[in-house]
Protein backbone atom coordinates (compact mmCIF):
# COMPACT_ATOMS: atom_id res chain seq x y z
CA UNK A 1 0.00 0.00 0.00
CA UNK A 2 1.76 3.70 -0.66
CA UNK A 3 -0.95 5.94 0.57
CA UNK A 4 1.13 9.19 1.69
CA UNK A 5 0.08 11.01 4.78
CA UNK A 6 -1.12 14.67 3.64
CA UNK A 7 2.61 16.73 3.06
CA UNK A 8 0.69 20.23 4.52
CA UNK A 9 -0.33 18.19 7.93
CA UNK A 10 3.09 16.83 8.36
CA UNK A 11 4.31 19.98 8.12
CA UNK A 12 2.33 21.42 10.48
CA UNK A 13 3.29 19.18 13.03
CA UNK A 14 7.26 19.50 12.32
CA UNK A 15 6.70 23.71 13.45
CA UNK A 16 4.44 23.07 16.19
CA UNK A 17 7.94 20.56 17.16
CA UNK A 18 10.38 23.81 16.39
CA UNK A 19 8.56 26.35 17.69
CA UNK A 20 6.93 25.30 21.19
CA UNK A 21 7.48 26.64 24.64
CA UNK A 22 8.81 23.51 26.08
CA UNK A 23 8.06 19.69 26.04
CA UNK A 24 7.72 17.74 29.37
CA UNK A 25 9.23 13.65 28.52
CA UNK A 26 8.59 12.05 31.49
CA UNK A 27 10.32 7.99 31.70
CA UNK A 28 13.80 8.10 30.65
CA UNK A 29 14.08 4.31 29.04
CA UNK A 30 14.23 3.59 25.28
CA UNK A 31 11.28 5.50 24.49
CA UNK A 32 11.89 8.47 26.82
CA UNK A 33 15.70 8.94 25.39
CA UNK A 34 14.70 8.12 21.94
CA UNK A 35 12.17 11.00 22.47
CA UNK A 36 13.76 13.61 24.27
CA UNK A 37 16.84 13.00 21.73
CA UNK A 38 14.03 14.07 18.20
CA UNK A 39 12.43 16.93 20.28
CA UNK A 40 15.54 18.78 20.92
CA UNK A 41 17.08 17.88 17.56
CA UNK A 42 14.33 19.95 16.18
CA UNK A 43 15.37 22.91 19.06
CA UNK A 44 12.70 21.82 21.48
CA UNK A 45 13.27 22.81 24.51
CA UNK A 46 13.06 19.24 26.33
CA UNK A 47 12.78 18.33 30.33
CA UNK A 48 13.44 14.76 30.97
CA UNK A 49 11.94 13.37 33.75
CA UNK A 50 12.15 9.90 35.74
CA UNK A 51 11.25 8.42 39.01
CA UNK A 52 14.37 6.41 39.44
CA UNK A 53 17.51 8.65 40.79
CA UNK A 54 20.10 6.71 39.03
CA UNK A 55 18.83 6.11 35.77
CA UNK A 56 21.57 6.37 32.90
CA UNK A 57 20.66 9.65 30.98
CA UNK A 58 23.92 9.76 29.47
CA UNK A 59 22.84 9.52 26.08
CA UNK A 60 21.75 12.67 26.11
CA UNK A 61 25.25 14.87 27.37
CA UNK A 62 25.94 17.28 24.84
CA UNK A 63 22.55 18.50 24.45
CA UNK A 64 22.14 21.87 25.76
CA UNK A 65 18.04 22.07 25.50
CA UNK A 66 17.68 18.70 27.41
CA UNK A 67 17.17 18.77 30.94
CA UNK A 68 17.29 15.86 33.48
CA UNK A 69 14.94 15.69 36.22
CA UNK A 70 15.44 12.24 37.97
CA UNK A 71 13.90 11.22 41.37
CA UNK A 72 10.28 12.52 40.78
CA UNK A 73 8.26 14.41 38.55
CA UNK A 74 7.99 17.68 40.46
CA UNK A 75 4.65 19.53 39.42
CA UNK A 76 7.00 22.69 38.36
CA UNK A 77 7.70 20.57 35.21
CA UNK A 78 4.52 21.51 34.11
CA UNK A 79 5.13 25.57 34.34
CA UNK A 80 5.51 26.68 30.77
CA UNK A 81 4.80 23.47 29.43
CA UNK A 82 3.57 22.73 25.60
CA UNK A 83 3.08 18.77 25.79
CA UNK A 84 3.22 16.63 28.15
CA UNK A 85 4.88 12.93 26.77
CA UNK A 86 4.55 9.42 28.47
CA UNK A 87 6.99 6.80 27.95
CA UNK A 88 4.97 3.54 27.56
CA UNK A 89 5.03 2.10 31.34
CA UNK A 90 4.48 5.90 32.99
CA UNK A 91 0.64 5.06 34.70
CA UNK A 92 -1.79 8.16 33.15
CA UNK A 93 -2.79 8.37 36.76
CA UNK A 94 0.44 9.96 38.31
CA UNK A 95 -0.57 13.39 40.06
CA UNK A 96 1.50 15.41 37.43
CA UNK A 97 -0.75 13.87 34.84
CA UNK A 98 -3.33 14.75 36.58
CA UNK A 99 -2.35 18.14 37.11
CA UNK A 100 -1.75 18.40 33.66
CA UNK A 101 -5.02 17.52 32.38
CA UNK A 102 -6.42 20.46 34.98
CA UNK A 103 -4.28 22.53 33.48
CA UNK A 104 -5.23 21.47 29.63
CA UNK A 105 -1.96 20.50 28.67
CA UNK A 106 -1.84 18.11 25.99
CA UNK A 107 -0.37 14.72 26.45
CA UNK A 108 0.80 12.59 23.77
CA UNK A 109 3.43 10.24 23.77
CA UNK A 110 6.41 8.57 21.51
CA UNK A 111 4.05 6.65 19.25
CA UNK A 112 1.37 9.40 18.46
CA UNK A 113 4.06 11.70 17.80
CA UNK A 114 5.58 8.94 15.21
CA UNK A 115 2.44 8.39 13.47
CA UNK A 116 1.85 12.84 13.04
CA UNK A 117 5.54 12.89 11.80
CA UNK A 118 6.12 9.26 9.35
CA UNK A 119 6.01 9.75 5.87
CA UNK A 120 5.30 6.51 4.79
CA UNK A 121 2.04 4.61 5.53
CA UNK A 122 2.59 2.58 8.85
CA UNK A 123 1.05 -1.24 9.91
CA UNK A 124 0.88 -1.46 13.41
CA UNK A 125 -0.44 -4.46 15.17
CA UNK A 126 -1.64 -5.04 18.74
CA UNK A 127 -3.42 -7.55 20.78
CA UNK A 128 -2.93 -9.41 24.70
CA UNK A 129 -0.40 -12.32 22.86
CA UNK A 130 0.85 -12.69 19.85
CA UNK A 131 1.75 -9.34 18.81
CA UNK A 132 5.29 -9.19 18.65
CA UNK A 133 5.25 -12.64 16.97
CA UNK A 134 3.18 -11.69 14.27
CA UNK A 135 4.99 -8.00 13.88
CA UNK A 136 8.20 -9.69 13.41
CA UNK A 137 6.80 -12.21 11.28
CA UNK A 138 5.31 -9.13 8.83
CA UNK A 139 8.36 -7.56 9.12
CA UNK A 140 10.54 -10.70 7.41
CA UNK A 141 7.57 -11.04 5.25
CA UNK A 142 7.79 -7.78 3.47
CA UNK A 143 11.76 -8.26 4.03
CA UNK A 144 11.51 -11.29 1.95
CA UNK A 145 9.47 -9.12 -0.78
CA UNK A 146 11.38 -6.59 -0.46
CA UNK A 147 14.76 -8.78 -1.28
CA UNK A 148 12.98 -10.86 -4.11
CA UNK A 149 12.45 -7.40 -6.05
CA UNK A 150 9.00 -6.07 -5.36
CA UNK A 151 9.39 -2.71 -4.41
CA UNK A 152 13.58 -2.94 -4.67
CA UNK A 153 14.04 0.86 -3.41
CA UNK A 154 11.73 0.22 -0.34
CA UNK A 155 13.18 -0.42 3.40
CA UNK A 156 11.29 -2.32 5.85
CA UNK A 157 11.47 -0.42 9.32
CA UNK A 158 10.20 -2.68 12.51
CA UNK A 159 9.67 -0.89 15.80
CA UNK A 160 7.14 0.41 18.12
CA UNK A 161 6.90 -1.58 21.64
CA UNK A 162 8.49 -4.32 19.83
CA UNK A 163 11.96 -2.65 20.86
CA UNK A 164 12.88 0.01 18.87
CA UNK A 165 11.48 3.59 19.05
CA UNK A 166 10.53 4.34 15.66
CA UNK A 167 10.80 7.72 16.57
CA UNK A 168 14.19 7.38 16.35
CA UNK A 169 14.41 6.54 12.96
CA UNK A 170 11.88 8.73 11.47
CA UNK A 171 14.14 11.24 9.92
CA UNK A 172 15.48 8.17 7.59
CA UNK A 173 12.28 7.04 6.76
CA UNK A 174 11.27 7.61 3.06
CA UNK A 175 7.19 8.08 1.66
CA UNK A 176 7.51 4.64 -0.20
CA UNK A 177 8.94 2.73 2.61
CA UNK A 178 7.48 0.13 4.85
CA UNK A 179 7.16 1.15 8.52
CA UNK A 180 5.58 -1.86 10.72
CA UNK A 181 4.79 -1.42 14.19
CA UNK A 182 3.83 -3.24 17.22
CA UNK A 183 1.69 -1.17 19.91
CA UNK A 184 0.31 -1.66 23.49
CA UNK A 185 -2.49 -0.85 25.39
CA UNK A 186 -0.26 2.00 27.30
CA UNK A 187 0.61 3.25 24.16
CA UNK A 188 -2.44 3.29 22.81
CA UNK A 189 -5.08 4.60 25.77
CA UNK A 190 -3.26 8.19 24.66
CA UNK A 191 -3.45 8.00 21.13
CA UNK A 192 -6.14 9.36 18.20
CA UNK A 193 -4.62 8.23 15.16
CA UNK A 194 -5.19 5.32 13.62
CA UNK A 195 -2.63 3.54 11.32
CA UNK A 196 -3.98 2.54 7.52
CA UNK A 197 -3.45 -1.31 8.20
CA UNK A 198 -4.11 -2.20 11.40
CA UNK A 199 -4.16 -5.84 13.23
CA UNK A 200 -5.88 -7.21 16.79
CA UNK A 201 -4.77 -10.62 17.73
CA UNK A 202 -7.13 -10.79 19.92
CA UNK A 203 -8.14 -9.38 23.47
CA UNK A 204 -7.81 -10.92 26.54
CA UNK A 205 -7.61 -9.45 30.32
CA UNK A 206 -4.36 -8.21 30.57
CA UNK A 207 -2.60 -5.49 32.59
CA UNK A 208 -5.61 -4.84 34.82
CA UNK A 209 -3.45 -3.58 37.36
CA UNK A 210 -2.84 -0.75 34.96
CA UNK A 211 -6.04 -0.04 33.25
CA UNK A 212 -8.53 -1.04 36.19
CA UNK A 213 -11.25 -2.81 34.47
CA UNK A 214 -11.84 -4.85 31.18
CA UNK A 215 -14.04 -2.26 29.37
CA UNK A 216 -10.99 0.67 30.04
CA UNK A 217 -8.58 -2.10 28.79
CA UNK A 218 -10.37 -2.89 25.59
CA UNK A 219 -11.03 0.77 24.78
CA UNK A 220 -7.32 1.62 25.20
CA UNK A 221 -6.77 -1.46 22.36
CA UNK A 222 -9.55 -0.18 19.88
CA UNK A 223 -7.59 3.01 19.72
CA UNK A 224 -6.05 1.23 16.75
CA UNK A 225 -8.92 1.04 14.74
CA UNK A 226 -11.37 3.61 16.27
CA UNK A 227 -10.07 6.58 14.04
CA UNK A 228 -9.35 4.61 10.51
CA UNK A 229 -11.18 5.75 7.55
CA UNK A 230 -13.17 3.37 4.84
CA UNK A 231 -9.98 3.57 3.05
CA UNK A 232 -7.99 1.90 5.76
CA UNK A 233 -7.54 -1.54 6.44
CA UNK A 234 -8.62 -3.58 9.58
CA UNK A 235 -7.43 -7.17 10.47
CA UNK A 236 -9.19 -9.28 13.26
CA UNK A 237 -9.22 -12.09 14.47
CA UNK A 238 -13.14 -13.62 14.10
CA UNK A 239 -12.64 -16.01 16.36
CA UNK A 240 -12.45 -13.70 19.41
CA UNK A 241 -15.64 -12.28 20.75
CA UNK A 242 -14.07 -9.12 22.00
CA UNK A 243 -11.78 -8.40 18.73
CA UNK A 244 -15.33 -9.19 16.50
CA UNK A 245 -16.77 -6.00 18.45
CA UNK A 246 -14.12 -3.95 17.51
CA UNK A 247 -15.54 -3.67 13.91
CA UNK A 248 -15.34 -0.67 12.63
CA UNK A 249 -15.59 1.63 8.77
CA UNK A 250 -12.20 0.44 7.41
CA UNK A 251 -12.24 -2.60 4.93
CA UNK A 252 -12.18 -5.59 7.05
CA UNK A 253 -10.02 -9.05 6.72
CA UNK A 254 -10.50 -11.64 9.15
CA UNK A 255 -8.25 -14.57 10.16
CA UNK A 256 -9.67 -17.39 11.63
CA UNK A 257 -8.82 -21.13 12.50
CA UNK A 258 -12.54 -22.50 12.82
CA UNK A 259 -14.04 -21.07 9.50
CA UNK A 260 -13.35 -19.79 6.30
CA UNK A 261 -14.71 -16.13 6.62
CA UNK A 262 -16.86 -14.15 3.93
CA UNK A 263 -15.13 -11.96 2.11
CA UNK A 264 -11.35 -11.10 2.66
CA UNK A 265 -9.36 -12.80 5.35
CA UNK A 266 -6.92 -15.87 6.29
CA UNK A 267 -8.01 -19.07 7.59
CA UNK A 268 -6.94 -22.31 8.00
CA UNK A 269 -8.70 -24.94 5.45
CA UNK A 270 -10.44 -28.36 6.50
CA UNK A 271 -7.05 -30.16 5.01
CA UNK A 272 -5.05 -28.79 6.91
CA UNK A 273 -3.34 -25.78 4.78
CA UNK A 274 -2.89 -21.68 5.52
CA UNK A 275 -5.16 -19.59 2.83
CA UNK A 276 -5.07 -15.98 2.46
CA UNK A 277 -7.70 -14.04 0.03
CA UNK A 278 -7.42 -10.09 -0.33
CA UNK A 279 -9.70 -9.88 -3.45
CA UNK A 280 -8.73 -5.88 -3.71
CA UNK A 281 -5.18 -7.09 -4.21
CA UNK A 282 -5.92 -9.86 -6.35
CA UNK A 283 -4.99 -12.23 -3.96
CA UNK A 284 -6.28 -15.49 -3.26
CA UNK A 285 -3.43 -18.26 -2.26
CA UNK A 286 -2.73 -21.48 -0.30
CA UNK A 287 0.08 -20.19 2.05
CA UNK A 288 1.76 -23.49 3.28
CA UNK A 289 0.18 -26.45 4.84
CA UNK A 290 -0.01 -26.24 8.77
CA UNK A 291 2.74 -28.86 9.29
CA UNK A 292 4.79 -27.35 7.64
CA UNK A 293 5.44 -24.69 10.34
CA UNK A 294 8.23 -24.61 12.93
CA UNK A 295 5.99 -22.35 15.13
CA UNK A 296 4.59 -24.73 17.84
CA UNK A 297 0.61 -24.38 18.73
CA UNK A 298 -2.39 -23.26 17.34
CA UNK A 299 -1.82 -19.70 18.76
CA UNK A 300 0.99 -19.59 16.29
CA UNK A 301 -0.96 -20.83 13.66
CA UNK A 302 -2.93 -17.89 14.37
CA UNK A 303 -0.16 -15.46 14.25
CA UNK A 304 0.63 -16.36 10.94
CA UNK A 305 -2.57 -15.90 9.50
CA UNK A 306 -2.66 -12.61 10.68
CA UNK A 307 0.64 -11.86 9.43
CA UNK A 308 -0.38 -13.39 6.08
CA UNK A 309 -3.42 -11.13 5.67
CA UNK A 310 -1.41 -8.38 6.60
CA UNK A 311 1.87 -8.86 4.30
CA UNK A 312 -1.00 -9.45 1.42
CA UNK A 313 -2.78 -6.01 1.35
CA UNK A 314 0.64 -4.56 2.12
CA UNK A 315 1.54 -6.10 -1.48
CA UNK A 316 3.73 -9.48 -0.45
CA UNK A 317 3.83 -11.65 -2.64
CA UNK A 318 2.50 -15.60 -2.09
CA UNK A 319 6.46 -16.89 -1.90
CA UNK A 320 7.43 -13.95 0.05
CA UNK A 321 4.63 -14.92 3.13
CA UNK A 322 5.07 -18.74 2.49
CA UNK A 323 9.02 -18.50 2.72
CA UNK A 324 8.89 -16.79 5.99
CA UNK A 325 5.85 -18.84 7.36
CA UNK A 326 7.56 -22.33 6.76
CA UNK A 327 11.25 -20.76 8.03
CA UNK A 328 10.72 -18.75 11.20
CA UNK A 329 11.63 -20.70 14.11
CA UNK A 330 10.31 -17.92 16.97
CA UNK A 331 10.93 -14.81 18.69
CA UNK A 332 13.30 -15.28 21.67
CA UNK A 333 11.42 -15.95 25.01
CA UNK A 334 8.49 -17.52 23.40
CA UNK A 335 8.10 -21.68 23.55
CA UNK A 336 12.17 -21.19 23.11
CA UNK A 337 14.35 -24.85 23.37
CA UNK A 338 16.69 -23.84 25.65
CA UNK A 339 18.30 -27.30 26.42
CA UNK A 340 17.84 -31.02 27.15
CA UNK A 341 19.52 -32.34 30.63
CA UNK A 342 18.84 -35.92 31.74
CA UNK A 343 16.51 -36.63 28.99
CA UNK A 344 14.08 -33.56 29.49
CA UNK A 345 13.50 -30.79 27.36
CA UNK A 346 13.60 -26.67 29.08
CA UNK A 347 11.43 -24.04 27.21
CA UNK A 348 11.61 -20.32 28.20
CA UNK A 349 8.44 -19.04 27.55
CA UNK A 350 9.43 -16.30 29.61
CA UNK A 351 7.27 -13.77 27.75
CA UNK A 352 3.69 -15.60 29.24
CA UNK A 353 2.93 -13.01 31.39
CA UNK A 354 -0.91 -13.41 31.80
CA UNK A 355 -2.96 -17.03 32.27
CA UNK A 356 -4.06 -16.67 28.62
CA UNK A 357 -0.81 -17.23 27.55
CA UNK A 358 0.50 -19.73 30.12
CA UNK A 359 -2.75 -22.05 29.09
CA UNK A 360 -1.67 -21.55 25.16
CA UNK A 361 2.06 -22.69 26.46
CA UNK A 362 0.89 -25.45 27.84
CA UNK A 363 -1.93 -26.97 24.81
CA UNK A 364 1.94 -27.37 22.39
CA UNK A 365 2.58 -30.23 24.57
CA UNK A 366 1.94 -33.70 24.74
CA UNK A 367 4.76 -34.72 26.95
CA UNK A 368 4.39 -34.84 30.70
CA UNK A 369 5.14 -30.98 31.76
CA UNK A 370 6.56 -29.81 34.96
CA UNK A 371 4.89 -26.15 35.04
CA UNK A 372 7.51 -22.92 36.47
CA UNK A 373 4.78 -20.76 37.37
CA UNK A 374 5.09 -17.43 38.66
CA UNK A 375 6.55 -13.67 39.47
CA UNK A 376 4.11 -10.75 39.94
CA UNK A 377 0.18 -10.81 39.46
CA UNK A 378 -1.35 -7.99 37.23
CA UNK A 379 -5.11 -8.89 38.91
CA UNK A 380 -6.27 -11.72 36.75
CA UNK A 381 -8.59 -14.13 36.92
CA UNK A 382 -6.74 -17.69 37.34
CA UNK A 383 -9.56 -20.13 37.49
CA UNK A 384 -9.27 -21.27 33.59
CA UNK A 385 -5.83 -21.91 34.20
CA UNK A 386 -5.32 -23.42 37.32
CA UNK A 387 -8.15 -26.39 36.01
CA UNK A 388 -5.96 -26.56 32.72
CA UNK A 389 -2.79 -27.17 34.68
CA UNK A 390 -4.04 -29.95 36.71
CA UNK A 391 -5.58 -31.46 33.73
CA UNK A 392 -1.88 -31.32 31.69
CA UNK A 393 1.32 -31.02 34.38
CA UNK A 394 3.02 -33.90 36.00
CA UNK A 395 4.02 -31.38 38.23
CA UNK A 396 3.80 -27.41 38.86
CA UNK A 397 6.37 -25.37 40.57
CA UNK A 398 5.60 -22.02 41.86
CA UNK A 399 8.17 -19.17 42.72
CA UNK A 400 7.79 -15.39 43.30
CA UNK A 401 5.60 -12.92 44.95
CA UNK A 402 1.97 -14.40 42.98
CA UNK A 403 3.24 -17.97 44.26
CA UNK A 404 0.53 -17.74 47.24
CA UNK A 405 -2.31 -16.33 45.08
CA UNK A 406 -1.36 -19.20 42.73
CA UNK A 407 -1.63 -21.75 45.15
CA UNK A 408 -5.20 -20.47 46.78
CA UNK A 409 -6.66 -20.93 43.46
CA UNK A 410 -5.23 -24.56 43.45
CA UNK A 411 -6.52 -25.10 46.95
CA UNK A 412 -9.80 -24.03 46.26
CA UNK A 413 -10.25 -26.00 43.03
CA UNK A 414 -8.63 -29.08 44.32
CA UNK A 415 -9.95 -29.85 47.32
CA UNK A 416 -7.56 -32.44 48.58
CA UNK A 417 -4.00 -32.60 47.69
CA UNK A 418 -4.15 -35.69 46.15
CA UNK A 419 -6.82 -34.63 43.42
CA UNK A 420 -4.32 -32.77 41.06
CA UNK A 421 -0.57 -32.79 40.39
CA UNK A 422 2.27 -32.27 43.23
CA UNK A 423 2.92 -28.44 43.80
CA UNK A 424 6.20 -26.95 45.01
CA UNK A 425 6.65 -23.30 46.24
CA UNK A 426 9.99 -21.72 46.14
CA UNK A 427 11.40 -17.87 46.52
CA UNK A 428 13.50 -17.74 43.47
CA UNK A 429 13.84 -18.74 39.85
CA UNK A 430 16.88 -20.64 40.79
CA UNK A 431 15.39 -22.64 43.29
CA UNK A 432 12.33 -22.92 41.25
CA UNK A 433 14.52 -24.68 38.67
CA UNK A 434 16.73 -27.02 40.89
CA UNK A 435 12.80 -27.85 42.36
CA UNK A 436 11.37 -28.87 38.41
CA UNK A 437 15.11 -30.67 37.15
CA UNK A 438 14.88 -32.57 40.83
CA UNK A 439 11.34 -34.53 39.39
CA UNK A 440 12.03 -34.23 35.78
CA UNK A 441 12.75 -37.67 33.81
CA UNK A 442 13.75 -38.66 30.20
CA UNK A 443 10.99 -37.41 27.95
CA UNK A 444 9.60 -34.51 30.21
CA UNK A 445 8.96 -30.94 29.17
CA UNK A 446 10.25 -28.11 32.05
CA UNK A 447 8.44 -25.38 30.97
CA UNK A 448 8.58 -21.84 32.12
CA UNK A 449 5.70 -19.87 31.40
CA UNK A 450 4.99 -18.10 34.54
CA UNK A 451 1.89 -16.07 33.79
CA UNK A 452 2.79 -13.16 36.20
CA UNK A 453 5.13 -10.32 35.19
CA UNK A 454 8.55 -10.32 35.74
CA UNK A 455 8.66 -6.97 37.88
CA UNK A 456 9.02 -8.77 41.67
CA UNK A 457 12.88 -9.70 40.12
CA UNK A 458 13.74 -8.80 37.25
CA UNK A 459 13.95 -5.28 34.72
CA UNK A 460 11.65 -7.54 32.22
CA UNK A 461 10.70 -11.12 30.94
CA UNK A 462 13.29 -11.19 28.57
CA UNK A 463 16.22 -10.77 32.13
CA UNK A 464 13.91 -13.24 33.69
CA UNK A 465 14.20 -15.81 30.62
CA UNK A 466 17.81 -14.97 29.92
CA UNK A 467 18.24 -16.13 33.64
CA UNK A 468 16.44 -19.35 33.51
CA UNK A 469 18.64 -20.13 30.40
CA UNK A 470 22.26 -19.82 31.97
CA UNK A 471 20.85 -22.05 34.70
CA UNK A 472 19.38 -24.79 32.77
CA UNK A 473 22.69 -24.45 30.52
CA UNK A 474 24.73 -25.01 33.43
CA UNK A 475 22.34 -27.85 34.46
CA UNK A 476 22.65 -29.19 31.20
CA UNK A 477 26.25 -28.89 31.69
CA UNK A 478 26.94 -30.49 34.70
CA UNK A 479 24.86 -33.39 33.33
CA UNK A 480 26.80 -34.05 30.35
CA UNK A 481 29.58 -34.17 32.66
CA UNK A 482 28.47 -36.47 34.90
CA UNK A 483 27.41 -38.61 31.92
CA UNK A 484 31.27 -38.25 30.57
CA UNK A 485 32.82 -39.20 33.57
CA UNK A 486 30.22 -42.19 34.41
CA UNK A 487 31.31 -43.64 31.01
CA UNK A 488 35.10 -43.23 31.53
CA UNK A 489 34.90 -45.26 34.58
Amino acid sequence: MRVIPDQAQTDDVQSSIVNPKSMVVLGAARQGLALARYLAARGARVALSDMKPDVDVSSLAGLSNVRCVLGGHPLSLLDDCDTLYLSGGVPIDLPIVIEARRRGIRLSNDAQLFFEVCPAPILAITGSAGKTTTTTLVGEMLKVHVGAGGDSAARVWVGGNIGNPLIADVAQIEPGDYVVMELSSFQLELMSRSPRIACVTNITPNHLDRHGTMEAYIAAKRAIVAFQSEEDWQVLNADDAVTRGLNTCARTAWFSLEHEPHGDGAWLDANGYLRVRIAARGFDQRICHRRDLRLMGRHNIANVLAAGALSAIAGASAQAIGSVATTFAGVPHRLQLVAEAGGARYYDDSIATAPERLMAALNCFEQPVILLCGGRDKHLPWAEAVALMRQRCKHIVLFGEMAGLVRDEIDRQWRAPTSGPPVTLRQTLEEAVEAAAAVAQTGDVVLLSPGGTSYDAFKDFAERGDQFARIVRDLAGAHGSRQAASRSS
